[in-house]
């Protein structure tokens, strides 16, 4: 009788990629279609998001039928997403192959900017410790085409105001940290394949 073999993803280099834009730019699909490439590929990936618990947040204050000063909802997300954000870089730590992260601390950043809020010392300060990550994608969409993504997918809502905004201040970071501005406008391959051809070693 034939035995059978199994194959297992092969072990590589640490690496850690971060994924971040705006609401509806496709942040979360996009990096679970990029884990699965790489495990498809036999190499050894995972994924671990970062929210903040804005859309929790948002909701239960409607529910209730109350107001969350911007401030107030600041220092509950800014703690929510640094717990997840600690907790997935000691897994990327650990795990022997590529992490990639949908989120990270600079989502937050992003938030104060267009909430109007001091960039404080805190946060920046953690996010020039913290492991620099391999490559961080920005997935860069229209904010008119990523609100009507939303609303297809009728779970929340975002002002088109709100979205030009907080793309604006990713672009801003983007250009000053020299992160992969990467067209988010297209099918799910099409955008995969962008990003992959980003984040690529040099010389492959």
């Amino acid at each position: 009788m034939p035995t059978e073999t199994r194959h297992r993803p092969r072990l590589h280099a640490r690496r850690t990629v971060v994924v971040l834009g705006i609401d509806g730019a496709g942040k979360t699909t996009t990096a679970a279609a990029l884990v699965t490439a790489e495990q498809a590929a036999g190499r050894a990936a995972q994924l671990v998001r970062n929210p903040a618990g804005r859309r929790w947040l948002s909701r239960v204050a409607e529910r209730c039928g109350i107001g969350v000063a911007p401030r107030w909802a600041d220092r509950f997300e800014s703690t929510v997403r640094l717990i997840n954000v600690l907790t997935a870089q000691l897994r990327a730590a650990v795990f022997p192959g590529t992490t990639v992260m949908d989120r990270h601390l600079q989502c937050q950043q992003v938030l104060r900017a267009v909430r109007g809020l001091p960039r404080g010392r805190f946060l920046p300060w953690l996010v020039q410790i913290l492991p620099r990550a391999d490559a961080v994608v920005l997935l860069d969409l229209p904010a008119e085409t990523a609100q009507a993504r939303i609303s297809a997918r009728g779970e929340d809502s975002e002002s088109t105001a709100y979205l030009r905004a907080a793309r604006e201040a990713y672009l801003r970071m983007a250009r000053s940290s020299g992160w992969h501005v990467v067209d988010a406008f297209g099918s799910r391959s099409e955008v995969l394949d962008r990003v992959l051809a980003a984040i690529a070693p040099p010389g492959k």
